[in-house]
């Protein structure tokens, strides 16, 4: 182990010491169920921890709180996403509602679509959202986005590609 790893862990040992508790008071203040909070504050100390960076903090409350708020954004995200899939499959009949390990497969995909399509623009996602999962056609997406169908036609052909990128990323 060289020296700068060494004292990175050191430095993160002492992040750790210094501020889990707080860590894990200030989540539980947003989240409101301490089993949660433990569990972020757990899942913010590793994210730092398999970071390729040298941890270097000046304010270590600041930048805990930095990623612990990411932490939170992703686990409501992941909420409402459950949430929403729970309550599709409730509306399918009994006879057509998949297997638990389909379902989680199925799960695991709707939260990485999810988080790929999070960081297009709005519009860009409202597009592709409404082709893939409402069957729209162009024109019908670009009348109710107000916008034009060759637009329509880039911003679906955009989103696609990154689905494919991410696609080819994990393969």
């Amino acid at each position: 182990m060289s020296s700068a790893d060494s004292s990175s862990l050191v430095t993160l040992n002492n992040l750790y010491n210094d501020h889990h508790g707080w860590l894990k008071s200030w989540l539980r203040r947003r989240l409101g169920c301490p089993e949660q909070a433990a569990d972020l504050a757990h899942d913010t100390f590793i994210r730092i921890l398999t970071k390729s960076q040298p941890l270097s903090v000046r304010e270590p409350r600041a930048f805990l709180t930095c990623i612990a708020q990411g932490m939170v954004s992703n686990f409501r995200r992941r909420q409402r996403v459950e949430r929403a899939y729970i309550e599709a499959l409730g509306q399918l009949p009994e006879a057509l509602v998949p297997s638990p390990e389909v379902q989680a497969i199925m799960l695991e995909t709707l939260l990485e679509i999810d988080r790929l399509l999070d960081g297009l623009p709005t519009l860009v996602r409202r597009a592709f959202l409404l082709s893939q999962l409402d069957g729209l056609t162009q024109t019908e997406i670009a009348k109710r986005l107000g916008i034009s169908v060759p637009t329509v036609k880039r911003y679906v052909a955009k989103a696609l590609v990154l689905c494919c990128f991410a696609e080819q990323a994990q393969s």
